[in-house]
């Protein structure tokens, strides 16, 4: 999810900001977009309210599209109530984890200033970012030599040296790596095995 494609498809519905984390892992998402207030940001991060932050806590625990005003979850730190005086006044939150996907949660909350999202809205944002978690969905046709070649580029070796580890050519280990490159739709060797690492493959 490129920042400016983000930006695009959700700046219109959420002009006081959004956070969409796209296939977290364990805690890192595989890409994010922040257009949330930089002054809100950094309170947020010094505070340490993410722990504390009801929207997070919904998103972790369950799946769909509720808007904020919605979330009966307990916040004793006042985020909600302070996230208003940053112009946050309104907001929905989107969570996305099928089960068979190994815990790859995707999730979003969107702010408004002005007014509550609408039904229309509310669907609109769920819609599309659901797609997008789709979209982010890693690639399950590599082929363990594939993955392997790419494993090993990410430790920093040579093509020579992985051809000699794993006793093939290295005209075999560049076919690897172009195959994979293509199922990754990744212009560089670099390219894919950040993919491959960002979708947990390797």
């Amino acid at each position: 999810m490129a920042a400016l494609d983000c930006k695009q498809e959700f700046g219109r519905l959420a002009p006081a900001g959004f956070y969409a984390a796209l296939r977290v892992g364990f805690v890192v998402p595989m890409t994010e977009c922040n257009t949330m207030p930089q002054a809100w940001i950094d309170r947020y991060t010094r505070m340490g309210y993410l722990i504390h932050d009801p929207v997070i806590r919904w998103v972790y625990g369950n799946d769909g599209v509720i808007r904020w005003r919605e979330i009966v979850l307990p916040d004793p730190r006042g985020v909600m109530r302070e996230a208003a005086q940053y112009g946050m006044r309104f907001g929905a939150a989107v969570s996305c984890a099928p089960p068979d996907e190994g815990g790859h949660r995707s999730y979003a909350t969107f702010a408004r200033s002005d007014r509550d999202f609408t039904d229309a809205e509310v669907g609109q944002l769920h819609d599309r970012f659901t797609a997008m978690h789709l979209a982010a969905t890693p690639p399950s046709n590599l082929t363990r030599a594939e993955l392997e070649a790419l494993a090993m580029i990410r430790q920093g070796l040579l093509l020579k040296e992985i051809a000699g580890r794993l006793g093939v050519t290295e005209g075999a280990i560049k076919q690897r790596i172009r195959n994979a490159k293509e199922k990754l739709n990744a212009k560089t060797a670099s390219q894919a095995v950040s993919c491959a690492a960002g979708y947990g493959l390797i």
